[in-house]
């Protein structure tokens, strides 16, 4: 038996082009694609890295806008009503008089920042109050007159900050209103300070550029003191469940 075969024609005509093809692969520099695959690889690195530092930058402005335009701290307001005993014989009754102030308490500075506004119903001065639980320093602003008082922190008429907090927390619901009394405490400018930069960061923001003097209470002076020739003021303000005037005296 013969067996008669015949050859496809498209088959022969695909046949040149596939040897071409394979020559041309065979002939193509080994260096070339090899350069041509690491320059694609090289592209898609750039891509990954231009990502990667624009997410970055997102993240680092969104947080740097959190921390400048978002408020640092909570700010208390809370108001007390107290009886001055000063007057106690001129009235049948009691009478009570309110008391409000503003609160910046930074419980990790360890740090109180007190605001005390022109009062309705007193002669005290309107100031501002740093008690620094740090370096122990307590920091009366008169913005009547201008001037900066620096005195030893009273850590037994002043609360420490979380007890603060606790304190103008519920005076800030308006639920808790008490009726206290008031302490009276009488200071005497000693002395000039010269340098506030060594008071700590916010003292020196609270006195810079103003007349600062430091204070001594007058129950702990000694000798003959004459009080017809001072001139006083009065601030009251309260960091604790009553209500402290601090009474400054300047010759």
């Amino acid at each position: 038996m013969v067996k008669i075969a015949f050859n496809s024609p498209f088959a022969q005509k695909d046949e040149p082009k596939k040897e071409a093809a394979e020559a041309l692969v065979a002939d193509k520099d080994p260096e070339i694609a090899t350069r041509g695959g690491g320059s694609s690889s090289g592209r898609c690195l750039l891509t990954l890295l231009g990502l990667a530092f624009i997410l970055a930058g997102v993240v680092v402005g969104g947080a740097c806008i959190y921390k400048y335009f978002m408020p640092k701290h909570k700010v208390y307001r809370g108001e007390m009503c107290y009886f001055d005993n000063e007057h106690r014989e001129r009235t049948a009754e009691p009478y009570f008089l309110p008391i409000a102030e503003k609160a910046d308490i930074r419980e990790e500075d360890n740090i109180a920042i007190i605001d005390v506004p022109v009062p309705e119903f007193s002669d005290s001065d309107p100031a501002a109050i740093v008690h620094d639980f740090d370096r122990l320093l307590t920091a009366y602003l008169d913005l009547q007159l201008g001037n900066c008082y620096v005195i030893p922190l009273n850590t037994s008429i002043v609360m420490p900050p979380r007890n603060l907090m606790d304190l103008f927390a519920k005076l800030a619901t308006g639920s808790y209103l008490p009726q206290t009394y008031l302490v009276r405490e009488e200071m005497v400018v000693t002395e000039e300070i010269d340098n506030v930069s060594d008071l700590g960061i916010f003292i020196y923001q609270l006195c810079v550029g103003k007349e600062t003097f430091r204070l001594q209470r007058r129950d702990q002076i000694t000798g003959l003191q004459k009080r017809s020739v001072e001139n006083c003021h009065s601030i009251r303000h309260f960091e604790n469940s009553f209500v402290v005037e601090t009474k400054i005296c300047q010759q």
